[in-house]
Protein backbone atom coordinates (compact mmCIF):
# COMPACT_ATOMS: atom_id res chain seq x y z
CA UNK A 1 0.00 0.00 0.00
CA UNK A 2 1.22 3.07 -0.64
CA UNK A 3 0.87 5.48 2.85
CA UNK A 4 0.27 9.58 1.95
CA UNK A 5 1.68 12.29 4.59
CA UNK A 6 0.87 16.04 4.93
CA UNK A 7 4.67 17.19 5.77
CA UNK A 8 8.22 16.30 5.05
CA UNK A 9 10.06 16.67 8.07
CA UNK A 10 11.56 14.38 10.27
CA UNK A 11 8.60 12.59 12.01
CA UNK A 12 7.37 11.97 8.03
CA UNK A 13 10.61 10.88 7.50
CA UNK A 14 10.64 8.30 10.61
CA UNK A 15 7.12 7.08 10.12
CA UNK A 16 8.51 6.50 6.54
CA UNK A 17 11.82 4.75 7.97
CA UNK A 18 9.53 2.12 10.20
CA UNK A 19 6.82 1.50 7.19
CA UNK A 20 9.46 0.33 4.89
CA UNK A 21 9.97 -2.87 6.74
CA UNK A 22 6.57 -3.54 6.40
CA UNK A 23 6.22 -3.05 2.75
CA UNK A 24 4.42 -0.11 2.61
CA UNK A 25 5.46 2.93 0.12
CA UNK A 26 5.32 6.81 0.93
CA UNK A 27 4.74 9.52 -1.04
CA UNK A 28 5.08 13.30 0.97
CA UNK A 29 3.50 17.09 0.10
CA UNK A 30 5.36 19.43 1.66
CA UNK A 31 5.72 23.28 0.67
CA UNK A 32 9.44 22.57 1.02
CA UNK A 33 11.64 21.29 -2.21
CA UNK A 34 14.53 20.78 0.70
CA UNK A 35 12.25 18.90 3.14
CA UNK A 36 14.24 15.91 4.72
CA UNK A 37 11.21 12.92 4.28
CA UNK A 38 12.20 13.72 0.33
CA UNK A 39 15.72 12.28 1.25
CA UNK A 40 13.52 8.80 1.97
CA UNK A 41 10.79 8.95 -0.09
CA UNK A 42 8.73 10.69 -2.88
CA UNK A 43 8.20 14.16 -2.18
CA UNK A 44 5.51 16.63 -4.25
CA UNK A 45 6.08 20.44 -3.35
CA UNK A 46 3.47 22.17 -2.89
CA UNK A 47 0.92 24.29 -1.00
CA UNK A 48 -0.88 22.26 1.97
CA UNK A 49 -4.00 23.69 0.98
CA UNK A 50 -3.55 23.50 -2.73
CA UNK A 51 -6.73 21.44 -4.30
CA UNK A 52 -4.41 20.04 -7.10
CA UNK A 53 -2.16 19.11 -5.26
CA UNK A 54 -3.84 17.77 -2.45
CA UNK A 55 -6.06 15.52 -4.91
CA UNK A 56 -2.69 13.83 -6.42
CA UNK A 57 -1.82 13.23 -3.20
CA UNK A 58 -5.04 11.37 -3.16
CA UNK A 59 -4.75 9.73 -5.90
CA UNK A 60 -1.75 7.94 -5.45
CA UNK A 61 -2.62 7.46 -1.83
CA UNK A 62 -4.56 4.10 0.01
CA UNK A 63 -4.49 6.58 3.09
CA UNK A 64 -3.15 9.88 4.25
CA UNK A 65 -1.79 10.55 7.41
CA UNK A 66 0.00 13.93 8.61
CA UNK A 67 3.09 14.22 10.59
CA UNK A 68 2.92 17.83 12.45
CA UNK A 69 -0.70 19.60 13.86
CA UNK A 70 -0.93 22.36 12.21
CA UNK A 71 -1.85 21.00 8.81
CA UNK A 72 -4.79 22.92 7.80
CA UNK A 73 -8.27 21.13 8.58
CA UNK A 74 -9.95 22.10 5.11
CA UNK A 75 -6.94 20.30 3.83
CA UNK A 76 -7.39 16.91 5.86
CA UNK A 77 -11.54 17.00 5.13
CA UNK A 78 -10.72 18.02 1.43
CA UNK A 79 -8.73 14.40 1.31
CA UNK A 80 -11.10 13.23 4.04
CA UNK A 81 -13.50 12.99 0.91
CA UNK A 82 -11.32 10.98 -1.35
CA UNK A 83 -9.16 9.42 0.84
CA UNK A 84 -9.60 7.88 4.55
CA UNK A 85 -6.95 10.49 6.82
CA UNK A 86 -5.99 9.38 9.70
CA UNK A 87 -5.65 10.60 12.75
CA UNK A 88 -9.10 12.23 12.07
CA UNK A 89 -9.79 15.71 10.88
CA UNK A 90 -11.69 16.46 14.03
CA UNK A 91 -8.77 15.77 16.38
CA UNK A 92 -6.47 18.34 14.14
CA UNK A 93 -9.28 20.95 14.66
CA UNK A 94 -9.44 20.48 18.56
CA UNK A 95 -5.44 20.49 18.88
CA UNK A 96 -5.27 23.14 16.56
CA UNK A 97 -6.51 25.82 18.75
CA UNK A 98 -5.73 26.27 22.84
CA UNK A 99 -9.00 27.13 24.16
CA UNK A 100 -10.69 24.96 21.77
CA UNK A 101 -8.75 22.00 23.44
CA UNK A 102 -8.95 22.98 27.31
CA UNK A 103 -12.57 23.03 26.75
CA UNK A 104 -12.95 19.76 25.12
CA UNK A 105 -10.71 18.00 27.87
CA UNK A 106 -13.02 19.56 30.47
CA UNK A 107 -16.22 18.74 28.47
CA UNK A 108 -14.08 15.08 29.29
CA UNK A 109 -13.89 16.02 32.66
CA UNK A 110 -9.67 15.94 32.01
CA UNK A 111 -7.99 18.72 34.68
CA UNK A 112 -6.36 21.23 32.74
CA UNK A 113 -4.85 24.70 34.50
CA UNK A 114 -7.52 27.37 34.72
CA UNK A 115 -7.61 29.29 31.56
CA UNK A 116 -9.37 32.35 29.78
CA UNK A 117 -9.49 33.38 26.09
CA UNK A 118 -8.25 36.92 25.76
CA UNK A 119 -9.00 39.06 22.54
CA UNK A 120 -8.83 42.65 23.85
CA UNK A 121 -6.08 44.60 26.49
CA UNK A 122 -9.66 44.76 28.79
CA UNK A 123 -10.36 40.76 28.71
CA UNK A 124 -6.46 40.61 29.47
CA UNK A 125 -6.58 42.47 32.66
CA UNK A 126 -10.09 40.50 33.26
CA UNK A 127 -7.76 37.40 33.31
CA UNK A 128 -4.93 38.73 35.47
CA UNK A 129 -7.78 39.56 38.18
CA UNK A 130 -9.31 36.02 37.68
CA UNK A 131 -6.49 33.64 37.32
CA UNK A 132 -4.07 35.72 39.75
CA UNK A 133 -0.12 36.06 38.76
CA UNK A 134 2.02 34.59 37.73
CA UNK A 135 0.43 33.00 34.46
CA UNK A 136 1.44 32.17 30.77
CA UNK A 137 -0.17 34.42 27.66
CA UNK A 138 -0.18 32.21 24.92
CA UNK A 139 -1.26 32.33 21.05
CA UNK A 140 -4.25 30.36 20.55
CA UNK A 141 -2.60 28.83 17.51
CA UNK A 142 0.60 28.15 15.82
CA UNK A 143 3.06 27.94 18.82
CA UNK A 144 5.49 25.62 19.36
CA UNK A 145 9.13 25.19 21.05
CA UNK A 146 7.93 27.90 23.50
CA UNK A 147 7.33 30.11 20.65
CA UNK A 148 4.30 32.13 20.78
CA UNK A 149 4.49 32.56 25.25
CA UNK A 150 5.16 34.89 27.33
CA UNK A 151 5.28 34.07 31.31
CA UNK A 152 3.40 37.10 33.03
CA UNK A 153 5.16 37.26 36.66
CA UNK A 154 4.79 40.87 37.24
CA UNK A 155 2.40 43.55 35.68
CA UNK A 156 5.23 45.18 33.96
CA UNK A 157 5.02 41.87 32.00
CA UNK A 158 1.60 42.09 31.20
CA UNK A 159 2.19 44.98 29.74
CA UNK A 160 5.29 43.91 27.43
CA UNK A 161 3.50 40.32 26.54
CA UNK A 162 0.15 42.41 25.52
CA UNK A 163 2.97 44.72 23.02
CA UNK A 164 4.30 41.86 21.75
CA UNK A 165 1.54 39.33 21.23
CA UNK A 166 -1.48 41.41 21.64
CA UNK A 167 -2.32 41.38 17.74
CA UNK A 168 -3.06 37.60 18.24
CA UNK A 169 -5.75 35.69 19.56
CA UNK A 170 -4.53 34.52 22.53
CA UNK A 171 -5.43 32.48 26.04
CA UNK A 172 -4.03 33.10 29.43
CA UNK A 173 -3.36 29.97 31.53
CA UNK A 174 -2.96 30.14 35.63
CA UNK A 175 0.60 29.29 35.99
CA UNK A 176 1.31 25.10 37.16
CA UNK A 177 3.86 25.10 39.85
CA UNK A 178 5.12 21.31 39.04
CA UNK A 179 7.49 19.55 39.86
CA UNK A 180 7.66 17.66 36.65
CA UNK A 181 7.04 17.57 32.88
CA UNK A 182 5.58 14.50 31.67
CA UNK A 183 3.64 12.95 28.79
CA UNK A 184 1.64 9.72 27.58
CA UNK A 185 1.81 8.05 24.12
CA UNK A 186 -1.15 6.20 23.05
CA UNK A 187 -2.01 4.39 19.91
CA UNK A 188 -5.74 3.28 18.65
CA UNK A 189 -6.35 1.39 15.39
CA UNK A 190 -8.93 1.72 12.75
CA UNK A 191 -10.23 -2.18 14.55
CA UNK A 192 -10.15 -0.05 17.95
CA UNK A 193 -7.16 -1.51 19.77
CA UNK A 194 -5.64 0.61 22.40
CA UNK A 195 -1.91 0.46 23.55
CA UNK A 196 0.03 2.68 25.53
CA UNK A 197 3.80 3.43 26.36
CA UNK A 198 5.15 4.15 29.90
CA UNK A 199 4.97 7.57 30.97
CA UNK A 200 8.04 9.88 30.05
CA UNK A 201 9.72 12.36 31.99
CA UNK A 202 11.00 15.39 30.12
CA UNK A 203 13.60 18.54 30.21
CA UNK A 204 12.92 21.78 28.20
CA UNK A 205 15.30 24.35 27.96
CA UNK A 206 14.20 27.39 26.36
CA UNK A 207 10.85 25.94 25.19
CA UNK A 208 12.42 22.74 23.44
CA UNK A 209 12.58 19.29 24.57
CA UNK A 210 16.45 18.40 25.42
CA UNK A 211 15.58 14.87 27.16
CA UNK A 212 12.94 12.47 27.70
CA UNK A 213 13.54 9.35 30.41
CA UNK A 214 10.54 6.97 29.95
CA UNK A 215 9.38 5.44 33.20
CA UNK A 216 11.60 7.65 35.54
CA UNK A 217 11.80 7.40 39.44
CA UNK A 218 9.00 9.89 38.76
CA UNK A 219 6.94 6.60 37.22
CA UNK A 220 4.29 4.99 39.82
CA UNK A 221 1.70 2.63 38.68
CA UNK A 222 -1.41 5.03 40.20
CA UNK A 223 0.50 7.79 37.70
CA UNK A 224 0.67 5.56 34.87
CA UNK A 225 -2.96 4.73 35.60
CA UNK A 226 -4.26 8.13 35.82
CA UNK A 227 -2.28 9.61 32.22
CA UNK A 228 -3.55 6.82 30.69
CA UNK A 229 -7.33 7.03 31.73
CA UNK A 230 -7.01 10.48 30.00
CA UNK A 231 -5.65 9.19 26.85
CA UNK A 232 -8.05 6.92 26.79
CA UNK A 233 -11.43 9.25 27.11
CA UNK A 234 -9.18 11.17 24.05
CA UNK A 235 -8.84 8.59 21.87
CA UNK A 236 -12.47 7.26 22.55
CA UNK A 237 -14.42 10.62 22.26
CA UNK A 238 -12.59 11.08 18.70
CA UNK A 239 -12.80 7.84 17.51
CA UNK A 240 -9.00 8.12 17.12
CA UNK A 241 -6.56 6.46 15.33
CA UNK A 242 -3.06 6.56 14.73
CA UNK A 243 -0.46 7.62 18.29
CA UNK A 244 -1.45 10.32 20.11
CA UNK A 245 0.82 12.32 22.88
CA UNK A 246 -0.61 14.35 25.47
CA UNK A 247 1.55 16.53 28.25
CA UNK A 248 1.14 16.59 31.39
CA UNK A 249 2.32 18.68 34.74
CA UNK A 250 3.06 16.30 37.68
CA UNK A 251 2.34 18.69 40.68
CA UNK A 252 3.46 16.04 43.11
CA UNK A 253 -0.23 14.43 43.92
CA UNK A 254 -1.81 14.48 40.36
CA UNK A 255 -1.59 15.24 36.82
CA UNK A 256 -2.79 18.24 34.88
CA UNK A 257 -2.99 17.57 31.50
CA UNK A 258 -1.01 20.65 29.09
CA UNK A 259 -2.16 20.07 25.76
CA UNK A 260 -2.26 17.11 23.03
CA UNK A 261 -0.53 16.56 19.60
CA UNK A 262 -2.37 14.16 17.02
CA UNK A 263 0.87 13.17 15.76
CA UNK A 264 4.06 10.80 16.70
CA UNK A 265 5.98 13.24 19.04
CA UNK A 266 9.26 14.05 20.11
CA UNK A 267 9.05 12.68 23.29
CA UNK A 268 8.55 9.03 21.84
CA UNK A 269 11.98 8.95 19.93
CA UNK A 270 13.35 6.59 22.51
CA UNK A 271 10.83 3.76 21.38
CA UNK A 272 12.75 3.43 18.03
CA UNK A 273 15.41 1.65 19.97
CA UNK A 274 13.77 1.51 23.60
CA UNK A 275 10.33 -0.42 23.02
CA UNK A 276 9.15 -3.25 21.68
CA UNK A 277 7.41 -2.01 18.82
CA UNK A 278 8.19 2.44 17.90
CA UNK A 279 5.70 4.78 17.60
CA UNK A 280 6.50 5.19 14.12
CA UNK A 281 5.68 1.92 13.35
CA UNK A 282 2.42 1.19 15.76
CA UNK A 283 1.62 4.73 13.99
CA UNK A 284 1.71 3.08 10.56
CA UNK A 285 -0.02 -0.72 12.13
CA UNK A 286 -3.08 1.63 13.26
CA UNK A 287 -3.77 3.70 10.51
CA UNK A 288 -3.79 0.23 8.17
CA UNK A 289 -5.62 -1.70 10.40
CA UNK A 290 -2.84 -4.04 11.26
CA UNK A 291 -2.52 -5.53 14.86
CA UNK A 292 -0.51 -2.95 17.04
CA UNK A 293 3.26 -4.30 18.81
CA UNK A 294 3.51 -4.98 21.89
CA UNK A 295 5.04 -1.09 23.75
CA UNK A 296 6.91 -2.96 25.91
CA UNK A 297 9.78 -1.28 27.18
CA UNK A 298 13.24 -3.16 26.72
CA UNK A 299 15.31 -2.72 29.14
CA UNK A 300 15.96 1.35 30.23
CA UNK A 301 16.43 3.72 28.06
CA UNK A 302 16.33 7.81 27.33
CA UNK A 303 16.91 10.48 24.72
CA UNK A 304 18.73 13.15 23.60
CA UNK A 305 17.81 15.44 20.99
CA UNK A 306 20.62 17.01 18.93
CA UNK A 307 19.86 21.04 18.90
CA UNK A 308 21.43 23.68 16.58
CA UNK A 309 24.62 21.28 15.17
CA UNK A 310 26.05 17.47 14.79
CA UNK A 311 28.15 16.50 17.54
CA UNK A 312 31.05 14.46 17.05
CA UNK A 313 29.59 11.26 15.53
CA UNK A 314 32.64 9.06 16.71
CA UNK A 315 32.07 10.26 20.18
CA UNK A 316 28.66 9.38 20.03
CA UNK A 317 28.96 5.96 18.79
CA UNK A 318 31.98 4.86 20.89
CA UNK A 319 29.63 4.92 24.12
CA UNK A 320 28.02 1.78 24.51
CA UNK A 321 24.17 1.88 23.69
CA UNK A 322 23.67 5.17 22.32
CA UNK A 323 21.76 5.50 19.21
CA UNK A 324 22.54 8.36 16.58
CA UNK A 325 19.59 9.32 14.46
CA UNK A 326 20.76 12.28 11.72
CA UNK A 327 17.46 13.49 10.24
CA UNK A 328 19.65 14.92 6.99
CA UNK A 329 18.75 18.64 8.05
CA UNK A 330 21.34 21.59 7.74
CA UNK A 331 22.49 23.09 11.46
CA UNK A 332 21.00 26.13 12.50
CA UNK A 333 20.68 27.93 15.61
CA UNK A 334 17.58 26.19 17.51
CA UNK A 335 16.65 23.52 14.79
CA UNK A 336 15.97 19.84 15.78
CA UNK A 337 18.68 18.16 13.63
CA UNK A 338 18.66 14.93 15.67
CA UNK A 339 18.73 12.89 18.26
CA UNK A 340 20.15 10.44 20.47
CA UNK A 341 18.92 7.00 22.39
CA UNK A 342 21.15 5.42 24.78
CA UNK A 343 19.77 1.70 26.25
CA UNK A 344 21.19 -0.04 29.18
CA UNK A 345 20.09 -3.18 31.36
CA UNK A 346 19.91 -1.43 34.53
CA UNK A 347 19.13 2.58 35.57
CA UNK A 348 23.00 2.71 37.05
CA UNK A 349 23.94 1.91 33.43
CA UNK A 350 21.27 3.99 31.61
CA UNK A 351 22.21 7.21 34.01
CA UNK A 352 26.32 6.43 33.66
CA UNK A 353 25.76 6.56 29.59
CA UNK A 354 23.88 9.73 29.91
CA UNK A 355 26.13 11.32 31.94
CA UNK A 356 28.88 10.32 29.30
CA UNK A 357 26.87 11.87 26.33
CA UNK A 358 25.41 14.76 27.38
CA UNK A 359 28.45 17.04 27.20
CA UNK A 360 28.88 15.69 23.78
CA UNK A 361 25.00 15.90 22.23
CA UNK A 362 24.07 19.06 24.28
CA UNK A 363 27.52 20.75 25.93
CA UNK A 364 25.66 24.44 26.45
Amino acid sequence: MTIGVLGGGQLGRMIALAGYKLGQRFVFLDPGAESTAGQVGNLRVGAYDNEERLSELARKSDVVTYEFENVPVGSARFLNELVPVFPPPRALEVSQDRVTEKEFFEQLGIPTPGFAAVSSREELEQAVARLGLPAVLKTRRFGYDGKGQWVLRTEADVAAAWEALGAASLIMEAFVPFQRELSILSVRSRTGETRFWPLVENEHRDGILRLSLPKSDAWTPELQASAEAFAGRVLAELDYVGVLAIELFYTGDKLIVNEMAPRVHNSGHWTIEGAETSQFENHVRAILGQPLGSTRMVGYSGMINVIGKMPPRDAVLAVEGAHLHAYGKDAAPGRKIGHVTVRADTRRELCDKLEALLPIVDPT
